[in-house]
């Protein structure tokens, strides 16, 4: 079946090339789709460049724009657990997991549906009768959108729903693994009546397709998740055109918890801030940062519980965490904690993948602590996106010394995507919250978002925002419009 969708057709690549999906949980195929190229790409850049230029749906009313993405929200919740199942085969989360994760793109496309309809400018009050001078936005162009594969759909909604509110046109290439979802969305869009063109999906590695979708002059803007060596190497591409970029780029986040804490939920929170999808979350919390005179408690029981969690395929009704995406992250996972232990750090539980059973057969890793850990190690300043958790302590005499102790251990990483901070002192947590240079801080809780507010990072986890009513002005420009009422000579040069 053709998997490339291009100006409104369904297509297969030039070059007939095609890659098997398998699922992780235990290497059964899933789909054979088509692997993409240059030329794809090429064309589907084209078809975006015409779909803006000369089609209706940059000047579509703001009404028609949202309706169909309600649309979109319909049939997601029409079609749920089917697509559900396309992600948890695709990505080898639990089912249940990937049932959630669409109750939050339905989530996301309301939200943006709803912005689209109040976006009408201002007016700017010159102090002159007969002036109007007015601030508009407008679509920002032709988007290259590039999406990860631990959250295929939901990561690919951030992006299409508010380039779509805005007026744009796109390009969206997700993850080479977790195709499945992304071709289910062009389906939904096409039956909710969006232009030919506007939307163009192109599978494939991003090695081939990806500096077509970042390098092209026909390209205006370029959205990518992912890891930050290719976030470096999207923003060298893009700057000779000069063209917007904005980047998710993940993150080493650290979940602080003070003596004084509601230590049975933070220690709760804490194995869910980590292990939650296995790790493979960019917000994960897989930093635990706990003053020291609770070192013991914490750790002896976060270590009781992580051996206790269900591991276990996508319909496992038991499991309580999946597989890894694939064999090669498993081995980049464990390379990860072997180095780890090398440098020092003291392995607490986990740390080998399973070599029999059922969870032998796919690319499984159990939860893992890394304990008496600093900010010099490598396992504290590099993501593993797998389930491991390292553990540093600080300390103080004081009140002030044990904040900025925690502070600075929290601060000491190139990332800056979020953070957690844990106590029952609430001038304390406000003042350390507002200390910690990460875009987003849970103060007592670690996970939750809603679409209503803004998500991104700071430092090299990235620029620009996702979300909230930034998530729409990043896709749009602004002009200022100015209109002289009683145009006449302006008299500034004599007429001798």
């Amino acid at each position: 079946m053709p998997s490339l969708y291009i100006d409104g057709e369904w297509v297969d690549a030039e070059s007939g090339a095609t890659r098997e999906i398998t699922c992780p949980a235990d290497g059964s195929a899933v789909i054979t789709v088509a692997e993409a190229g240059p030329a794809d790409a090429r064309k589907a850049v084209e078809a975006a460049r015409c779909a803006f230029d000369e089609g209706p749906w940059p000047s579509t009313p703001a009404p028609e724009r949202a309706a169909i993405l309600h649309r979109v929200a319909d049939y997601l919740e029409r079609d749920k657990d089917e697509v559900a199942r396309m992600e948890a085969l695709d990505t080898g989360k639990r089912f249940v997991e990937s049932q959630l994760d669409m109750d939050d793109i339905i989530g996301v496309f309301r939200h943006f549906a709803s912005l689209a309809q109040g976006e009408a400018g201002r007016v700017v009050d010159t102090g002159m009768p007969d002036v109007s001078s007015r601030v508009v936005t407008e679509p920002v162009g032709v988007c290259s959108l590039i999406t990860p594969w631990n959250y295929p759909l939901l990561q690919t909604a951030w992006k299409v729903a508010p380039a779509l509110a805005a007026g744009n046109t796109f390009v969206l290439k997700p993850a080479e693994l977790t195709p499945q979802s992304a071709m289910w969305l062009m389906k939904a869009l096409e039956e909710a009546g969006l232009p030919k063109g506007v939307a163009n999906l192109i599978l494939g590695a991003g090695a081939d397709v990806g500096p077509t979708l970042t390098e092209s002059p026909e390209v205006d803007l370029v959205s990518f998740t992912g890891g930050v060596v290719t976030g470096r190497s999207i923003m060298a591409s893009a700057a000779p055109t000069v063209k917007r970029v904005a980047l998710e780029l993940g993150g080493k986040n650290p979940n602080i918890i003070f003596a004084d804490a509601d230590l049975p939920a933070a220690i709760d929170n804490a194995l869910t801030a980590v292990f939650l999808d296995s790790g493979q979350v960019c917000s994960a919390g897989t930093r635990l940062i706990v003053e020291e005179s609770i070192h013991d408690e914490v750790v002896d029981e976060l270590v009781r519980r992580a051996e206790k969690i269900r591991v276990g395929g996508p319909f496992d009704e038991n499991a309580e965490t999946g597989s890894l995406i694939s064999e090669d992250h498993l081995a980049k996972v464990a390379t990860y904690v072997d180095a780890a232990v090398a440098e020092g750090a003291v392995l607490r539980t986990g740390g080998k993948r399973y070599e029999s059973g059922e969870l032998a057969k796919g690319a499984f890793y159990p939860p893992t602590i890394l304990d008496n850990c600093s900010t010099e190690m490598t396992c504290v300043q590099e993501e593993s996106f797998g389930p491991v958790l390292t553990v540093e302590t600080f300390s103080g005499a004081t009140v002030d010394e044990a904040e900025d102790a925690a502070v600075k251990l929290g601060n000491d990483t190139i990332y800056g995507l979020a953070g957690a901070v844990w106590s029952q002192d609430a001038g304390r947590v406000e003042r350390v919250a507002k200390r910690l240079r990460h875009g987003t801080i849970w103060i007592n809780d670690y996970h939750p978002y809603v679409p209503q507010a803004e998500w991104g990072g700071m430092k090299q986890s990235g620029n620009g925002r996702e979300l909230g009513l930034v998530g729409l002005h990043e896709y749009q420009e602004t002009k200022h419009i100015w209109q002289n009422l009683r145009p006449a000579p302006a008299g500034w040069f004599s007429n001798d």
